[in-house]
C-alpha cells in the first residue's frame, strides 16, 4: 500500500521524478503528476483507468499563474477566479502551446483552479510545474474524500498520499466557461449557482452528461458504487425490492418501519453543506454494508442541493 504522511517535501521529490501522488484539496483528494509531463499524465489516465477523451483539470497556485498557461477571454472569468480562489471552482480557458493536449483531451480550453487547502497550495508554491489531478479514484467509482479512501482504491498503485486530513467541501468544484458572450456552467459542484450569480449574473446550466464532455466530470455515468442505486420515492423504490436489504442515503429527518433498510443520513438537520460534506463518505459505507440495494430520495433542487442531485443521478441505475 502506499505510504501515508503529511511530509510535502516527500509529495515534491515524488512529483519531480515523474510519479503520482495523491493530494488533498477541499472538495476531494486528487491524483496528481506534472501537469507539463506527458508521460505523467498519460500515468493518471492508465492508474485510474479513465478514458483519453475525459479531460484533466489544472491546479494552480494561485490567479497570477493563470496567463502562462491560458488566455482570459471574458472579464466575468476572471472577476469569478478574483473572487473564489482558492476555492471549488473551475473555469474554462483557452490553453496555450505550453499545455500539452493530453490534459485537455485535445480540446482547445484548458480548466484551471486554485485549490483551497494549505498542504496543497505549500505544494504548488514550491514546484516549478501546476499538476493535473482528477478525483484519486478508479475512474467512474465514488470519490474519496479522505487518504484512507484512497488508499483503499490506488494504494497499491502510487507511493505516496499526502494526507490533509477530511476534505471539507466533500463535492467536485463547480465548472465554469463562456460560448460566445453567455456564461456557462459545465459542472455543478461546491460553489452555487446562487453564489455565482449574485457576482456575475445569470449563467446557462450546460450538463452536458454525454460519453463526448465538453469538460472534465461531464460524463453520463459517473461517481458509482458497485452495488445498484436506485433514485425517487423510498416508498415506491422499495416496494421493487420486497425481499432485498436496503441502505436508504436519507437526508433531513425520516421515520421508516423497514426492517430490511440501514438509513445512512446525509444530514438529519436538513443542511445542504453538511449533506455535501457527508455524501461521498456515506454513499461508500452503504456501498461497503451488507445491503443488496441502495435507494436515494431527492434533495432540495437549491443551492448545493443541485449538486448533490446531480453527483446522485450520475451513480443511479439508467
Amino acid at each position: 500500500m502506499a505510504s501515508i504522511g503529511q511530509k510535502v517535501d516527500t509529495a515534491i521529490q515524488l512529483l519531480l521524478q515523474g510519479k503520482l501522488v495523491a493530494i488533498p484539496t477541499e472538495t476531494v483528494y486528487g491524483l496528481a503528476a506534472n501537469a507539463l509531463n506527458e508521460k505523467a499524465v498519460l500515468a493518471i489516465f492508465e492508474t485510474k483507468q479513465r478514458p483519453s477523451f475525459d479531460p484533466l483539470i489544472m491546479h494552480l497556485s494561485g490567479i497570477d499563474a493563470v496567463e502562462k498557461y491560458a488566455n482570459w477571454n471574458d472579464a466575468r472569468l476572471k472577476k469569478l477566479a478574483t473572487a473564489f480562489w482558492p476555492g471549488p471552482l473551475t473555469i474554462l480557458l483557452p490553453k496555450k502551446e505550453i499545455v500539452p493536449d493530453i490534459v485537455c483531451s485535445g480540446l482547445t480550453q484548458v480548466a484551471l483552479r486554485v485549490p483551497n487547502h494549505p498542504l496543497t497550495l505549500q505544494l504548488l508554491k514550491a514546484l516549478p510545474f501546476p499538476l493535473a489531478a482528477p478525483s484519486a479514484n478508479p475512474f467512474g467509482y465514488i470519490s474519496p474524500t479522505s487518504a484512507q479512501h484512497v488508499n483503499q482504491q490506488l494504494g497499491d498503485k502510487i507511493p505516496f498520499i499526502l494526507d490533509g486530513g477530511e476534505c471539507g467541501v466533500g463535492l467536485e468544484s463547480t465548472i465554469v466557461g463562456v460560448e460566445g458572450d453567455e456564461l456557462v456552467l459545465y459542472r455543478l459542484g461546491g460553489l452555487t449557482v446562487e453564489t455565482i450569480e449574485a457576482l456575475v449574473g445569470k449563467i446557462s446550466l450546460r450538463l452536458n452528461q454525454s460519453s463526448n464532455p465538453l469538460a472534465p466530470g461531464q460524463l453520463k455515468s459517473h461517481y458509482a458504487p458497485r452495488k445498484p442505486l436506485f433514485m425517487g420515492s423510498f416508498k415506491e423504490n422499495a416496494n421493487n425490492f420486497p425481499n432485498k436489504k436496503m441502505a436508504l442515503i436519507a437526508f433531513g429527518k425520516i421515520e421508516i418501519n423497514n426492517s430490511h433498510c440501514s438509513i445512512y443520513n446525509l444530514s438529519e438537520k436538513a443542511d445542504l453543506n453538511e449533506a455535501a460534506l457527508n455524501l461521498f463518505k456515506l454513499l461508500r459505507l452503504a456501498d461497503e454494508s451488507d445491503a443488496d440495494v441502495l435507494l436515494a430520495e431527492y434533495l432540495p433542487k437549491q443551492g448545493l442541493g443541485l449538486a448533490i442531485n446531480d453527483r446522485l443521478q450520475r451513480a443511479a441505475e439508467k
